[in-house]
């Protein structure tokens, strides 16, 4: 199954429920990402953010790849944390940008950026310089929003082992592309937080509950939202007090990005920058164990 299949198997699913009036059941342990080439991914380094974004992306064949003509986008930043940019907290805001111009490059018809941040949402969006930069387009179809309590929806999870059904915001699963843009930090339990525990940001609920086993929950809600494209933020990393850090000696600056298809395959190699291997990791070894993708390095295409 490809990517673009996978997207339109979860949107059918969901639609076809809300029609019905019932639950939304999402088994896509039965519908696979299949692929007959190693999962590739692409890791670049460099000072330009705006360079360094389009490299990264012309590794794995450019944006055209992922986005086509008249696609409605959700591009899915960190903005958990009310720090600035430098705090290495949330994503850097010149990487979303840069993402967000390649979607329209590629045609895109709608782009739209929202999180569910940990501290206030109107102080989070500001002071991690995303709601600037996106705003700054002028463009009616490029928005950052405040999630709407009431796009949320209860889905169940019929191969979760945590969770059996959880609330999610729509427009995350509806979008015809999902763009998750993770910032690589330490974090105080799930050892490193990266693009699978990014989508927690587009989930409701009592979100501590997730915590208690960490791998297995945020593979259930990664199975409810695919990630058709991960840019993993590594510009600069925090390596201690993650998730929300708050020092400047805690930063260290990496100046790289890395993208691929496969979130598990990006979370794996994004590991490495922390000197950690795949398996240290509890969201990439459950989310390998149960087919979101790779996490053994050497059955991956580096480009």
């Amino acid at each position: 199954m490809t990517l673009f299949d996978r997207r339109q198997f979860i949107r059918s699913v969901f639609h076809s429920a809300l029609v019905l009036g019932s639950l939304p059941v999402l088994d896509l342990l039965s519908a696979p990402v299949s692929a007959a080439t190693l999962p590739s991914v692409s890791r670049r380094k460099g000072e330009d953010i705006s360079r360094l974004v389009n490299d990264t992306l012309e590794g794995l064949g450019g944006m055209g790849q992922f986005v086509k003509h008249g696609d409605k986008i959700v591009v899915k930043p960190n903005i958990g944390w009310d720090r600035p940019p430098e705090m290495g907290a949330n994503s850097h805001p010149d990487v979303v940008k840069a993402v967000i111009e390649h979607c329209l490059e590629a045609g895109a018809a709608e782009v739209r950026v929202f999180d569910n941040p940990c501290n206030d949402p109107r102080r989070c969006y500001v002071n991690s310089g995303i709601q600037a930069v996106v705003e700054d387009f002028g463009h009616r179809h490029v928005r950052i929003e405040h999630m709407d309590r009431r796009a949320y929806h209860e889905v169940a999870i019929r191969q979760g082992t945590e969770l059996q059904s959880w609330s999610f915001y729509r427009p995350a699963i509806e979008a015809d592309r999902f763009i998750n843009i993770p910032v690589a930090k330490d974090h105080s339990i799930a050892t490193l937080t990266l693009g699978m525990k990014n989508i927690m940001g587009v989930i409701g609920g009592n979100r501590g509950r997730l915590h208690r086993r960490i791998g297995d929950a945020v593979t259930d809600i990664n199975l409810v939202v695919h990630s058709d494209l991960t840019v993993v933020d590594a510009t600069r990393i925090l390596l201690r007090n993650g998730p929300q850090g708050g020092r400047l000696s805690d930063v260290e600056w990496r100046h790289t990005l890395i993208a691929s298809a496969d979130i598990v395959a990006a979370d794996s190699v994004a590991a490495t920058l922390f000197g950690y291997r795949p398996e240290d990791i509890p969201t990439v070894v459950a989310g390998a164990k149960r087919g979101l993708g790779v996490m053994d390095l050497d059955r991956m295409q580096l480009v």
